[in-house]
């Protein structure tokens, strides 16, 4: 499973696995950070920053799928050698705030297909509970891109893993797409040991 987020403080004081990417902090990142953060910012600009940001992370989700080279013709006749996505990828995203994060998905890759599931926590035990998933027939075999903005404990991405496993999606075929996290040491004993195959 690799993970694909901004986070500017993660591998300061721990290295983390080598399948989480963290997208490097620059003056851009931090300026969208800055407004997504503001109290005082409208509506509108929220929106606006957080599907800048939602895009980026996308990208950066997007370049850990696999690629096949290729040659195609260009139009003055010469030849270029390329790249292409092996086929069989997906989305999931994880109700609602994974929603939010699908359409930075289509505008990067129109015709994919994405799948949801809904996570609650029990009112008294607080444990994840799955109230609703649906996903493509052959999500199996396919690589998924599963969409979740905002981690706290990390308890619903978890169960969210665990249901996709359940389906026969290899763990190494999840790239979970993330904006903020927990602080390290939650994230850390959450997420990273609840799969050894370097869950950052």
């Amino acid at each position: 499973m690799t993970f694909s987020i901004v986070n500017p403080e993660s591998q300061k004081s721990q290295p983390f696995s080598p399948n989480l990417k963290c997208i490097p902090i620059n003056d851009q990142i931090r300026e969208l950070q800055t407004v997504i953060r503001d109290k005082n910012t409208t509506r509108s600009d929220f929106v606006f920053y957080a599907e800048r940001l939602i895009r980026l992370v996308v990208e950066e989700g997007l370049n850990q799928l696999p690629f096949t080279p290729c040659t195609v013709t260009t139009p003055t006749g010469g030849t270029y050698e390329g790249l292409q996505y092996l086929k069989g990828n997906c989305g999931v995203s994880i109700v609602r705030s994974g929603e939010a994060m699908e359409q930075g998905l289509r505008d990067c890759c129109r015709s994919i297909r994405i799948g949801k599931i809904l996570i609650q926590s029990d009112e008294d035990t607080h444990e994840a509970q799955v109230v609703y998933a649906k996903f493509p027939e052959d999500v199996a075999h396919r690589r998924v891109l599963l969409m979740y903005p905002i981690m706290s404990t990390g308890n619903t991405v978890i169960k969210a893993v665990k249901v996709l496993k359940e389906h026969r999606v290899p763990e190494e075929n999840i790239i979970l797409l993330n904006l903020f996290c927990t602080p390290h040491d939650i994230f850390w004993k959450d997420i990273h040991y609840n799969y050894e195959e370097g869950t950052g």
